[in-house]
């Protein structure tokens, strides 16, 4: 159970880019040792939440508080940001490592731009940094030598080598396979019960956000349109969370007419029929892609 301590609140949000409106009043906590996810359309602003939060981008109203302290508000010297910018671990879509450089150096790169530690004590955090997402034997491979999961993993133990309290994730298992993404979920879940880790991961995979938040915030239009446990967003009534989290799939069909021709109907579409006594059976039934079913109408 996740105490009810607030390590990040944002309030009363807003950022603009022009006369575009992107972020509209956000308002959510989040509390220590808790991971929650973020999730909504693409566009509707995800990320520009989060670079608000990572102090890559300054807000045009509201507030940022880090521990009760406002770290970034539109009032707030970005001087105020840089005093706890060290509290907070950036993963970044597709792990972002540096191609030239080995995994020791990828992941010894902000310890060294940032600490006055020696080498021995750099090469004792990387090596610990590593182990602790699960890799070994890797440190003087390049980047293109490892698979995508083991990218995210090594993009993961540069983020954490800083020792973050909190830890942002931007689609941290998009584009990797299920056995891929059960293992990233995995180490989130680790590094919480290991290190009481706080987590917010931006993402559009639904079954890990249901496997590993305590919390889901979803935003639509620059809004936030629900808050809530995993539980409450399933059981939600709002038909457009509803469209999100089950999404708006239909199964197209052609049945074989008595002229010989194809006609699609979707299963909504057939079962209207059969209320209204039109469908008078199927004599043969083959699955076709709804591209084709379009390109005959």
């Amino acid at each position: 159970m996740v105490a009810d301590n607030p390590i990040l609140k944002v309030e009363h949000l807003v950022k603009n880019f022009g006369t575009n409106r992107v972020l509209k009043n956000v308002n959510f906590e989040v509390n220590a040792g808790e991971i929650i996810c973020i999730i909504g359309q693409s566009g509707h602003g995800k990320s520009v939440l989060m670079k608000n939060i990572m102090g890559l981008m300054r807000p045009d109203g509201g507030r940022i508080f880090f521990k009760n302290e406002v770290i970034s508000s539109p009032a707030t010297p970005p001087s105020k940001y840089d005093e706890v910018r060290h509290k907070f671990g950036l993963l970044f879509q597709g792990a972002a490592l540096f191609d030239s450089m080995t995994i020791e150096d990828n992941i010894a790169f902000a310890l060294r731009e940032r600490t006055n530690f020696s080498e021995s004590e750099i090469r004792r955090k990387v090596e610990r940094s590593i182990a602790q997402v699960g890799l070994s034997n890797v440190l003087h491979l390049m980047p293109a030598d490892l698979s995508g999961g083991m990218r995210s993993r090594v993009g993961l133990a540069r983020a954490i080598v800083m020792e973050p309290e909190i830890m942002l994730y931007d689609e941290p298992t998009s584009a990797l396979d299920p056995i891929m993404t059960d293992m990233v979920n995995d180490l989130i879940l680790d590094l919480r019960e290991r290190l009481n880790m706080t987590s917010m991961i931006i993402t559009h995979d639904i079954s890990s956000a249901y496997k590993i938040a305590d919390k889901i915030v979803m935003i639509y239009e620059g809004y936030v349109v629900f808050d809530g446990t995993p539980g409450e967003i399933r059981s939600s009534r709002d038909p457009y969370v509803q469209k999100f989290i089950r999404g708006n799939r239909k199964a197209h069909y052609a049945f074989s007419s008595d002229e010989g021709s194809s006609t699609g109907q979707s299963m909504s579409e057939m079962h209207s029929a059969r209320k209204d006594k039109k469908f008078e059976g199927i004599k043969s039934l083959h699955v076709v892609p709804r591209t084709n079913f379009l390109n005959q109408k």
